[in-house]
């Protein structure tokens, strides 16, 4: 098992820190978007990261917010849905993860949760030449807005069947994705929006790791 190394991502101004996973003989990475509420210490986020990095990928989870944002994101809950925002930094992290001696050799993928699926998108419409695939789950890709269109890179959305309203929303999503050579909508029968029940992130990481070691 691959050891997390910290990291520090500069982004429009600001560090973020964050968590890499280099496993030997790597020739992707898959970088990571929160969700709502959360940071790169998602137990679900971490997990799906720790299997993949087991099939042989990089993974980097990092924090879309710096430690002063948090704590005025914790008291007002405003920041959580700034999407301008969190997409910026995850372009920026791409822009590093481009760069970085560490990284810059590997192809990229990309993997939201809730908002940060938006994230992602947006990062992949304005980096198409460094983004090769991206993973959404329980995401809310409509929140990419005019982004939508211009994602060229493969995509698959998963959400849980029970999570009705979101499902209408990755719908409608996928309609504007008319640029994206392949995107493809996954239902998981039983889960809801957390992919809580028994076996269901299983099943997100069986999907995810065969998606990202296709396209990566």
């Amino acid at each position: 098992m691959s050891t997390p190394r910290s990291v520090e991502i500069d982004a429009d101004g600001v560090t973020l820190e964050g968590d890499l996973i280099l496993p030997e003989g790597a020739t992707g990475i898959v970088v990571f978007a929160h969700g709502s509420g959360s940071s790169r210490f998602s137990s679900r986020n971490r997990r799906v990261a720790q299997h993949l990095a087991d099939q042989g990928l990089a993974t980097l989870l990092f924090d879309l917010l710096t430690a002063d944002e948090n704590e005025i994101d914790m008291r007002t809950r405003q920041l959580r849905f700034d999407i301008p925002l969190i997409g910026s930094r995850m372009t920026a992290a791409v822009g590093w993860v481009a760069t970085a001696d560490p990284t810059r050799h590997l192809s990229i993928g990309l993997f939201g949760a809730s908002t940060g699926a938006a994230a992602a998108l947006i990062a992949a419409a304005e980096r198409p030449e460094q983004v090769r695939a991206v993973v959404s789950r329980g995401g809310r890709p409509d929140l990419a807005g005019r982004h939508l269109a211009s994602v060229k890179v493969p995509t698959l959305l998963l959400v849980g069947g029970n999570d009705e309203p979101v499902i209408e929303l990755n719908e409608r999503a996928r309609e504007r994705m008319t640029e994206a050579g392949e995107c493809e909508l996954v239902i998981v029968p039983g889960a809801t929006h957390l992919f809580e029940e028994p076996g269901k992130l299983e099943e997100v990481e069986r999907l995810a790791t065969r998606f990202f070691l296709e396209h990566l």
